[in-house]
């Protein structure tokens, strides 16, 4: 799983039949701090997320089937919205590079 936060909607008029009734947004992947750290990508999402949400997303096989008897053909799919994060600050911070 990964963080991202929804940027966008992508509107398909004609798509394949197994992607019917999903809603389709661009996240912007982003790190344990918040910020962006990836190229942005398009997820399937049944749960409700809107732009500006911070969402879970999964991606590769399990993404598939997120209909249990029927596999469609998307890479990622949003699992969750988050609510919010802790991240313990040590060694790893960004913050600590700064010249105070």
């Amino acid at each position: 799983m990964r963080m991202g936060r929804v940027i966008g909607n992508v509107w398909a008029t004609r798509k394949e039949d197994g992607l019917q009734g999903l809603k389709l947004l661009i996240v912007q992947p982003l790190d344990a701090f918040g910020k962006p750290n990836q190229t942005q990508f398009v997820a399937a999402d049944r749960i409700g997320a809107g732009i500006g949400d911070d969402v879970l997303v999964t991606s590769g096989g399990s993404s598939r089937y997120i209909m249990k008897d029927n596999p469609i053909p998307i890479d990622a799919v949003i699992i969750g919205i988050i609510d919010s994060t802790e991240v313990e600050r040590g060694d790893y911070d960004e913050s600590s590079d700064r010249d105070d």
